[in-house]
């Protein structure tokens, strides 16, 4: 159960932010970021955290930016996901993260809290991946860009005190043919059971995925099998699966077989859409 001690600040800028975490972790306190705070709660009524010092940032500019900047289109991490689907400026994003939780839910939650979560779905990060965006962070050495290749690797690597901003994602990406699927055991809202995310570049498909295994990632590899038009499209993703970069996932929402049963399914319905696009 979160603590009634905790104490509560909004800075404005990302300057006073950092200064806020710097100062409390210094003294040996434990500060904590907050966008949505859904996560937050959710965490700490089960005590997995216990934060004394909660730094909101949902007043800082840079984080709530959603617009085209010449080339590039800013997707700050304060933004909610209704604000994001409300404005659709990044279609394969909107459609992502549309059926994350419920409407209500996603009037709460952050683009920043749920790719940052501690929750392993994090499906509004796939659409970054596969447009191979930049993340800018704030920290101890200043805010930093960086190709989310380098910073994410099945969870975002921030250094103690960093924090996200923003997203940079090439104006272009924005009006590619897309795909995104999220498949569900039985129910409409709530956790899926596998969400596959998928792009066409330059006449090749891009995939990404979550709910498959403890973390959601985008394969070269399996790309590079899944595009091998020489092959039928069921050798290509039985080809594909040998790349899966960890253990598929075997919880109540479905076993590692059904997993894999609807993925094959999932690829093959993909491929035939996106192929002809």
């Amino acid at each position: 159960m979160l603590s009634s001690n905790i104490e509560y600040y909004k800075p404005m800028t990302i300057k006073e932010a950092l200064e806020l975490f710097y100062f409390f972790r210094n003294q040996n306190k434990k500060p904590m970021y907050y966008a949505g705070g859904t996560e937050i709660l959710t965490l700490g009524r089960l005590n997995i955290i216990d934060p004394d010092i909660i730094i909101d940032i949902k007043e800082i500019k840079e984080c709530n930016l959603f617009e085209f900047n010449q080339d590039y289109l800013l997707s700050g991490a304060a933004l909610t996901l209704t604000y994001i689907e409300e404005k659709n400026l990044f279609p394969l994003l909107t459609n992502t993260s549309m059926e994350i939780a419920d409407h209500t839910a996603r009037n709460k939650i952050t683009l920043g809290g749920n790719v940052c979560g501690q929750i392993f779905y994090r499906e509004a990060v796939l659409p970054f991946l596969l447009c191979d965006s930049q993340v800018i962070v704030a920290g101890i050495n200043g805010i930093q860009t960086s190709p989310i290749e380098q910073i994410f690797h099945q969870t975002f690597q921030f250094e103690e005190g960093q924090f996200l901003i923003q997203f940079l994602t090439e104006k272009q990406y924005c009006s590619l043919p897309f795909i995104s699927i999220k498949k569900r055991q039985q129910w409409d809202t709530g956790y899926p059971l596998l969400t596959i995310a998928s792009i066409k570049v330059e006449n090749q498909l891009r995939f990404a995925f979550s709910g498959l295994c403890a973390y959601p990632f985008r394969s070269k590899q399996m790309e590079s099998e899944l595009n091998n038009s020489s092959l039928t499209i069921e050798e290509r993703i039985q080809n594909a699966l040998q790349f899966i970069p960890g253990e598929v996932l075997n919880d109540v929402e479905g076993s590692n077989e059904y997993r894999l049963f609807v993925l094959r399914n999932t690829l093959e319905e993909i491929i035939l859409e996106m192929e002809v696009r």
